[in-house]
């Protein structure tokens, strides 16, 4: 396992993995007062062996007065299989939905395409204000949508599950999460903090989030094959989906 920085990794990766860093970290970057969050220094870059094929793993964590943590990460094994993930986690005593985005692909083309802006509220909707920013924009088309796990209850109605069939399937993919990040940032902003009893719902339903998340096998198959059990279960917990404090 190394720690060695490798800032080319997304250059190396499939063009819309490369485009999707670029617009997340543009928009982070334009609406938010970032200040870097402390993730263990070893866990910033990793490299390890998956079938023979190195493993790397790059991670970038931010966090703003509105978001506790800002986690985008680019992995790639050898030439024949590149992952985003991307996960926006709102402070406790906001009452935010959860931004989350994932993409994979391999040999040049994009197998699963998912975005979403999570609810952690009771009812499990969105906020009015996310539901009439969202109706607004333009729902695509897509040729090859994907059924959600049986685990994701966590979601949306305006998640996009899908198998981009096409380079125009990919730009309207990247459209739609740059319209979702924009909707997510203006709201967030304009957001207020809210009191104890609403602090301690908005912590139940990331804690929620977490757990659903947690649930993922084939992420933790990958990482467990790479690295081991222990450190699998450390990273699944610590730096991908971590419960907030109380």
């Amino acid at each position: 396992m190394s720690s060695t920085s490798s800032p080319s990794l997304r250059e190396q990766q499939h063009p819309l993995i490369h485009k999707l860093a670029d617009c997340i970290e543009a928009v982070w970057h334009g609406y938010l007062d970032l200040s870097p969050y402390p993730l263990p220094t070893e866990l910033g870059y990793v490299e390890g062996r998956l079938d023979g094929e190195k493993l790397r793993i790059e991670n970038r964590c931010y966090q703003t007065p509105q978001f506790r943590k800002l986690h985008l990460e680019l992995a790639r094994v050898g030439n024949t299989l590149d992952i985003l993930h991307c996960v926006m986690f709102p402070r406790p005593e906001y009452a935010l939905p959860i931004f989350g985005c994932d993409l994979v692909g391999g040999r040049g083309k994009i197998s699963a395409a998912i975005a979403d802006l999570s609810p952690v509220n009771l009812e499990h909707t969105l906020p009015d204000n996310y539901q009439y920013s969202l109706k607004s924009i333009p729902n695509r088309a897509f040729s090859q949508p994907r059924d959600l796990p049986e685990w994701a209850d966590i979601f949306s109605n305006f998640c996009i599950f899908v198998r981009p069939g096409s380079a125009e399937e990919e730009s309207w993919f990247l459209d739609r999460v740059a319209a979702f990040l924009e909707v997510h940032v203006c709201h967030a902003v304009d957001a207020v903090p809210g009191d104890s009893e609403q602090r301690a719902l908005t912590l139940a339903g990331q804690k929620y989030y977490c757990t659903k998340q947690q649930k993922n096998d084939k992420t933790r198959r990958v990482l467990e094959k790479a690295f081991g059990a222990d450190w699998a279960e450390h990273y699944m917990t610590t730096v991908l989906f971590d419960l907030p404090t109380e």
